[in-house]
């Protein structure tokens, strides 16, 4: 993780710490007055967050707790006697009490004791409370506390950089003339649906985090300040900068309690931009864009990293090297945290002591560019904990107070989580507050350890690290139930370079704002540093076991949370009571071996499992299609068979948690039944022919989950990760509905996969005379297996396997012995989900491997 806020007591009354933490002992006292109150109020939060309407019985419970500890405060100030002179009663009383007292005595001294801490906890918990019943009116209005999507009009205001959805992959080949014989995808390159005449604006589709200000349906208009994610189509992706205001008709989704955001918007056609940003945001805006320009001549991975390790900017990032960041562990880097902050305001501090600023003036002058670079950044989670603690640090200093230390974190937390109480649920700034903590409590014994075999400098770039991660896994854990052996070293070798980007980033920034074409040659200096970040990454990430699955992400993150309290105890009791540090310890070590012994087991069995590249799913959903194809990490579903349950329980089991593409192949119950578990979760969708308006409503309800959607007809292809898909049948311009004008798609890339829906024999006749299809890998079977089936089809394209989706014991009598002998007589060998349950092809067309979830009976 990365190097966030530490360090030690300040020696020099004219410096600011806000520097790293380093080898030694932990100090002895340690100031966590703060602690309670902080961990509480981020417990309230995250639990009333994820509830609607318990905050104004959680406020007036948290007041009245705070009103009563006050008062009982002020009892037993009142009561406290004077002081007598040492032979009176009160010297007596205090003598016994000094040998120990009654039981009565020591629980009343706790308990007097225990108020202030009580107190302060309460009154952190019921401001939070407050700001949550406040700011929840206008953060979910009642009026748009609807369970289903609603049509209107939006206006938001935007909050984030635009950045690209996945394009449209629908697109028609060039020889698509409908005659027969012709074979999809042997023309030119697709030319995409809806691309305008040569000469027009392109247009691109977006994602962006706005705030939901208005929103007006059915002549009523409703006010909010509501995060939301919004999906649109825009001509140019630089006109809606943060802080523009802008207006678009579409659909309203509201979102689980608890969730960063309120609701998703998708916007019907291209959003009207009805202001620009202030003038502060305005120059925020030109800052990044000149830098994002500088950086653009630049080439490979560098390129990539370098606006996310400078300014935050990680829209650059393609989607293999973020996964090789996220594998090794270093995806924190590309996100602005403590380092950062402290470079700004260490480097302000110093520029300011040379041309003689006074140490107030300095401080100052360190809030406002404080304030500035977080508007450059922009205001993420992790941002504004970095900048809020830096702050408090300041101000303290200033104050001439302690400005170091555990303090500042929670208090940082506090102020936070009373201005935006669902900061509390969001991940960036649990591993921010986390790995804060981790450095500030673990860096110091854990180098000190270390240093008993290392020199202090190795044994200081190695607890940093392991500090941060061994604090942040719990919740890693949860966010991706996996472990990534290489962080350690991936980091070790990583977190110099990223300093020396940050420092050298700023300066481009800011000499692009000024010089663009001189920014463009010393953009090189910080591409260096972050060419080498990203070898580093894709380095360990192409390296052995670079990701182990955990099999279950809350049994991991309890066991990591036992484990971390157990290594910090064996830490803080080293020299004090070191037996107590030896069981500790001894426990803790006996629970990684254990950990790792399971892992590693579950690992070598999974093995002979699912493969983690797998290319092809045909989930066991009863009698019904629901079949997936897996490329490069993106995937489509063909059919969504007759139940929700079913498929999402599939799409659980092989982690799938958005389909970039959705073909329909007709609208029998037992291929759409199950659409409500992918209802907004589907970004590309293509559709057969409805056949009334039960049809053209079910459709209707993809296109407000969010879904592109395209009829289904034979020359539109597109590409998913490494396979190319072609439509076969229907024609354009069909009259069919039903079975025979089933969606019909062939995906070629390591294998060669054709879906034939519920085709019967005359329409399988019509396809292969319409295609020259050749010989394919992997045949889905029409129609269960029924006997309506062509043999001529079969023979032609000679598939190595058959899959056929198929419930237990059906009443069709499915698969039918007519099918079979076709498939056997064709060289075809059959798959059945009614015998297999979920089968799992992956490899190539030259070595395919088949995993089965049961045997097949004798």
């Amino acid at each position: 993780m990365r190097r966030e806020d530490a360090g030690p007591e300040r020696a020099d009354p004219d410096r600011v710490d806000l520097g790293a933490a380093h080898p030694g002992p932990i100090p002895r006292a340690t100031d966590v007055r703060l602690v309670p109150a902080a961990v509480a109020t981020w417990a309230a939060a995250g639990v009333l967050t994820g509830t609607r309407g318990s905050a104004a019985w959680a406020c007036a419970g948290a007041w009245s707790v705070a009103a009563v500890v006050t008062v009982l405060l002020l009892v037993v100030r009142r009561g406290e006697p004077g002081r007598a002179p040492e032979g009176g009663v009160s010297a007596v009383r205090r003598v016994r009490e000094r040998r120990g007292g009654s039981c009565r005595h020591r629980l009343a001294r706790a308990g007097r004791s225990a108020l202030p801490a009580v107190g302060l906890v309460a009154a952190a918990v019921a401001l939070v409370c407050t700001s949550l019943f406040a700011l929840g009116q206008l953060r979910h209005p009642s009026a748009l506390d609807a369970t289903g999507p609603r049509s209107g009009q939006g206006e938001f205001v935007v909050t984030g950089t635009p950045k690209r959805a996945p394009t449209s992959p629908f697109g028609f080949a060039a020889d698509s003339g409908g005659q027969a014989g012709a074979v999809p995808g042997t023309g030119s390159a697709a030319a995409a649906v809806g691309t305008a005449a040569p000469g027009a604006p392109s247009e691109t589709r977006v994602m962006i985090e706005a705030e939901l200000v208005a929103f007006d349906t059915a002549g009523r208009r409703s006010s909010a300040r509501a995060p939301t994610l919004v999906f649109a189509t825009v001509e140019n992706t630089d006109s809606l900068n943060i802080g523009s205001r802008f207006r678009a008709q579409g659909s309203l989704t509201s979102l689980e309690p608890g969730d960063s955001r309120e609701f998703l918007f998708f916007a019907r056609g291209s959003p009207d931009k009805i202001a620009e940003p202030p003038w502060y945001l305005d120059w925020a805006d030109g800052l990044r864009s000149s830098f994002r320009q500088s950086a653009a001549v630049l080439p490979g991975d560098g390129a990539q990293l370098l606006a996310g390790l400078a300014i935050g900017d990680d829209s650059g990032v393609s989607a293999s090297l973020r996964d090789a960041m996220t594998v090794s562990g270093l995806t924190h880097l590309t996100a602005v945290s403590g380092a950062n902050c402290a470079i700004v305001v260490m480097a302000v501090m110093q520029l300011g002591g040379v041309v003689g600023l006074g140490r107030c003036a300095r401080i100052l002058v360190s809030l406002g560019v404080l304030v500035l670079f977080v508007v450059l950044v922009t205001p993420e989670p992790s941002v504004l904990r970095a900048a809020t603690m830096a702050a408090i640090v300041l101000v303290a200093s200033a104050l001439g107070r302690p400005a170091s230390g555990i303090g500042p974190l929670c208090l940082s937390v506090i102020v936070l989580l009373a201005l935006d109480p669902w900061l509390a649920r969001s991940a960036g700034f649990s591993l921010s507050v986390l790995a804060t903590g981790g450095l500030l409590l673990l860096t110091r014994p854990l180098a000190a350890l270390g240093a008993r075999l290392l020199p202090p400098a190795l044994a200081t770039a190695l607890a940093v690290p392991v500090a941060a991660q061994l604090a942040c896994q719990p919740v890693l854990f949860l966010l991706a139930p996996q472990i990534t052996p290489y962080t350690l070293p991936a980091n070790v070798l990583a977190e110099p370079a990223a300093a020396l980007v940050s420092v050298l980033g700023l300066l481009v920034c800011l000499v692009a704002a000024a010089a663009p074409g001189l920014a463009s040659i010393a953009a090189w200096l910080p591409w260096v540093p972050s060419a080498w970040i990203g070898a580093v990454a894709r380095f360990f990430a192409a390296a052995p076991f670079a990701a182990v699955d955990v099999p279950d992400g809350v049994v991991a993150a309890t066991v990591a949370v036992l484990l971390v309290l157990l290594i910090a105890v064996a830490l803080a009791t080293a020299r004090a009571h070191p037996r107590v540090a030896l069981t500790a310890g001894g426990i803790s070590v006996l629970g990684l071996l254990v950990t790792a012994g399971v892992l590693a087991g579950g690992s070598i069995a999974r093995g002979g499992a699912i493969a983690p590249d797998w290319q092809v799913a045909a989930c066991d959903i009863g009698q019904g299609d629901a079949v997936l194809v897996h490329s490069r990490g993106e995937v489509a579903l063909v059919d969504v068979g007759p139940q929700p349950a079913p498929l999402s329980a599939c799409l659980t089991r092989l982690r799938i948690d958005r389909i970039d593409l959705l073909v329909l192949t007709h609208y029998d119950r037992d291929h759409v039944g199950g659409l409500d578990a992918v209802i907004g979760h589907v970004d590309h969708a293509l559709v057969g022919p409805p056949d009334g308006a039960a049809d053209r409503r079910l459709v209707e309800r993809l296109r407000t989950g969010g879904a592109l959607v395209a009829d289904g007809r034979r020359g539109m292809s597109g590409t998913l990760g490494d396979y190319r898909w072609d439509v076969l049948w229907p024609r354009t311009g069909t009259t069919l509905t039903g079975n025979p004008a089933s969606v019909t798609v062939l995906f070629s890339g390591a294998m060669r996969l054709l879906f034939l829906g519920d085709l019967g024999e005359q329409a399988q006749d019509a396809v292969l005379a319409a295609n020259a299809i050749g010989q394919v890998d992997v045949v889905k079977v029409a129609h269960h297996g029924s006997a309506d089936q062509s043999e001529r089809l079969y023979r032609q394209i000679r598939a190595v396997i058959g899959l056929i989706s198929v419930g237990i014991d059906n009443s069709y009598g499915h698969p039918t012995e007519r099918l079979l002998g076709m498939l056997g007589r064709a060289g075809t060998r059959a798959f059945r989900t009614d015998q297999e349950g979920l089968i799992v092809l992956s490899g190539t067309a030259t070595a395919i491997s088949v995993w089965t979830e049961r045997a097949k009976p004798p």
